[in-house]
């Protein structure tokens, strides 16, 4: 069990990588205009930041402080749920790029979401 729990937080903080330089590639890829470069900076800033806080999670120095940079990196993917939904929604970026960078998104919360119940004792 200890295995893959090991595995599985791994494997999580490697999606959230991948997710970044994909997310980056994505931003690269937007129309030079003033709303869509403040909403992708926002965008880069809350998307990089799911990863960022699990990693940063990792030398926490209580278990109450790994839970805290669990809780930011969750509300990290929610608040990157909502710029890529608005970026698509704008018809700013290509849709199916957006839908897929969405779907991801939403697996990493649920992810995190999951692993913040299990610390709270709930599961």
């Amino acid at each position: 069990m200890q295995n893959l729990n090991l595995k599985f937080k791994s494997d999580l903080k490697f999606r959230c990588y991948l997710f970044s330089l994909e997310l980056i590639k994505f931003i690269d890829k937007l129309p030079k205009q003033r709303s869509v470069w403040i909403i992708s900076d926002q965008l880069l800033r809350s998307g990089t930041s799911i990863g960022a806080n699990l990693v940063e999670a990792s030398s926490a120095s209580s278990r109450l402080e790994f839970k805290k940079y669990h809780e930011i990196s969750l509300k990290s993917s929610n608040e990157t749920k909502y710029w890529l939904g608005l970026l698509r929604d704008s018809f700013k970026s290509d849709k199916n790029d957006a839908n897929r960078l969405l779907k991801e998104v939403c697996e990493l919360s649920n992810m995190i979401a999951s692993g913040i119940l299990r610390l709270k004792g709930k599961i």
